[in-house]
């Protein structure tokens, strides 16, 4: 594999453009966009939300960022470029993606023997299985820890289509943990807001601890580095304790960041359900009192 030129600031311009990548990203945009229109036409009298579509778009334009740009350029040489690009993946890209409602706005607009199909997979209890909130944090408490901790990773290093696979794999997975997060596409399980702050404070140790054993391994994990010949930036050791380290503090700052929405969300619940109890309260009063001057 062909390196790229040392890094320098000077080359934050750079870009990785795959004509492939960029057809899919493209594509998706376009068909999510017809699927608004479709929506929007078929439901007369409740059009698909603007900022869903603007966060799904956004979305991908992170997974663009990501992917083709200059940090699509270091992915395969730097380790904590690749962390960089695994964490705007997971925990950005997904998340927006998420807010999307993509599954939403398929299962509403697809036509024909596509959409019914679509449809049924959704009902079955596989598919009920898989937007399980378990299943989504499940998949991705064990996906952290395989792909950096493992032998899978020296893979990626050296085989380009397992790298891709993995990007997918981030952000199918990133989609499955955040859906239960964001909450917007309808759910058989859904969360209250107060189980979704546990939800992502139990997410917290699997970025902490796969950041910390690579922040604090004392060897270069993975070989396909090493005969690299990178003889730029930092040593080998150096590169994968920063890439641990963005792991452990980025994903961790990443994670917070999401609770306070849903912290806001929660406490506003809270109230409302306060004062349904203080009205309900106050009628039984008002009752009571009526009953005894009768």
């Amino acid at each position: 594999m062909s390196q790229p030129a040392p890094f320098a600031w000077s080359h934050i311009g750079t870009t990785a453009f795959s004509w492939v990548g960029l057809a899919i990203l493209v594509a998706a945009g376009l068909l999510y966009v017809a699927g608004t229109v479709r929506w929007t036409t078929s439901h007369p009298g409740a059009p698909w939300s603007v900022k869903r579509t603007v966060c799904f778009l956004a979305g991908l334009v992170i997974v663009l960022v990501a992917t083709e740009s200059v940090v699509g350029v270091y992915d395969m040489v730097l380790f904590s470029d690749h962390m960089i690009q695994h964490l705007l993946l997971i925990m950005v890209a997904a998340g927006f993606l998420a807010m999307g409602a993509p599954l939403e706005l398929a299962l509403g607009t697809l036509p024909g023997r596509l959409g019914r199909g679509l449809n049924a997979a959704a009902d079955s209890k596989a598919g009920e299985m898989l937007g399980h909130p378990i299943v989504g944090f499940g998949l991705y408490a064990v996906f952290i820890p395989v792909t950096h901790l493992t032998s899978l990773f020296n893979l990626m290093l050296t085989h380009m289509w397992v790298h891709r696979a993995e990007q997918v794999g981030f952000l199918l997975i990133g989609y499955l943990f955040w859906r239960p997060v964001v909450a917007i596409e309808p759910a058989k399980h859904r969360l209250a807001p107060g189980l979704r702050l546990v939800y992502l404070a139990l997410a917290v140790p699997v970025d902490t601890f796969t950041g910390l054993a690579l922040a604090m391994s004392g060897h270069e994990m993975f070989p396909a580095y090493s005969t690299m010949g990178r003889n730029w930036g930092g040593s080998l050791v150096d590169d994968l304790h920063t890439g641990g380290s963005l792991m452990w503090i980025g994903g961790d700052l990443l994670m917070m960041g999401a609770m306070i929405p849903i912290a806001v969300l929660w406490m506003r619940d809270e109230e409302a359900k306060a004062r349904v109890i203080d009205a309900q309260l106050d009628a039984e009063a008002i009752a009571a009192t009526s009953d005894l001057m009768s």
